[in-house]
């Protein structure tokens, strides 16, 4: 199966524009956010990241928020509020510069991982230099968290 995302494939040549790449922000009833391991063999494999991925052409923004959390972490996506984006340039030359929209979501179910991730942990501000996060996901945690900390 070629659009496989557990098959590891050989990096693509740099797009010449960003790509859209949703990011949910999932708090348990403790104020946790929800972290996933990325599986060996896949982009980043070993590295922390928020649930998420590519919106695909043709695909809404919300499809996909919805849809990459039920596909990479089983959980129903029951309502979600766009808090910010960030420009991901190429961390290399050659990479892709992603254009990361950040959700904050209101899930439903039990947490099951399909076979992109190996692992995964709910994690606070303070817990987060235990992890090595990928994607600049961890600068959009941290912005997350001074955003959630402004009074009104």
């Amino acid at each position: 199966m070629p659009n496989d995302p557990c098959i590891s494939s050989p990096q693509r040549s740099p797009l010449p524009y960003p790509v859209p790449v949703v990011r949910a922000i999932v708090e348990d009833s403790a104020g946790r956010v929800l972290i996933l391991q990325r599986a060996a063999g896949t982009h980043s494999g070993g590295g922390w990241c928020l649930p998420g991925g590519k919106v695909e052409c043709g695909e809404t923004v919300a499809s996909a928020v919805r849809g990459e959390m039920a596909e990479e972490t089983g959980l129903e996506c029951t309502g979600m509020r766009f808090l910010f984006y960030q420009d991901s340039l190429a961390a290399e030359p050659g990479g892709m510069h992603c254009l990361n929209l950040y959700f904050q979501c209101a899930c439903s179910g039990e947490v099951r991982l399909n076979c992109e991730s190996t692992a995964y942990a709910w994690v606070t501000p303070q817990d987060l230099d235990r992890y090595a996060l990928v994607f600049r996901n961890g600068e959009g945690l941290r912005q997350y968290w001074v955003e959630a900390a402004k009074p009104g």
